[in-house]
């Protein structure tokens, strides 16, 4: 099991920063290879991705919620077994978000691609592409502000 740790400073607020990460929804806009997440309820998640050229589908389920500060998950199936995001504000305009997660490859082109650090990259990029998709709206598409 791979342990993969991330971070980027936004031009947003972390209210807002926190706002759209929590928008499962729209990660595909932003994270490459996640083709779908649903919410199914309260806590539980489905995804719908592509790793390593294989289609893939798995639950997830949050298992820590901390307004504006802390997320996290377990996954039910699936390579990356958990995650966590935290929400740092450096000031009223800024902030950073740091992603912490637990990848097991599965198969050979997996742990070919973990390897090669292949999956490090891509979550530098998901980070990456976030900060460009907040930073261009400066604002969350919407707002979950339940607890877990």
């Amino acid at each position: 099991m791979s342990t993969i740790e991330k971070s980027i400073e936004v031009n947003v607020p972390v209210y807002t920063a926190y706002a759209q990460w929590m928008r499962f929804e729209e990660f595909p806009q932003f994270m490459e290879g996640v083709k779908e997440v649903k919410r199914l309820d309260v806590k539980r998640l489905h995804w719908k991705a592509e790793i390593a050229g294989q289609d893939t589908e798995w639950d997830a389920e949050i298992t820590e919620e901390m307004a504006d500060q802390r997320l996290a998950w377990t996954s039910r199936g699936g390579a990356i077994k958990g995650w966590v995001a935290t929400f740092h504000p450096l000031s009223d305009a800024r902030s950073k978000v740091m992603l912490q997660l637990e990848y097991a490859p599965q198969g050979v082109a997996e742990n070919v691609g973990d390897a090669l650090g292949v999956v490090s990259l891509r979550v530098q990029g998901d980070l990456e592409r976030f900060k460009e998709f907040i930073e261009k709206r400066g604002r969350e598409t919407g707002a979950w502000r339940g607890q877990v």
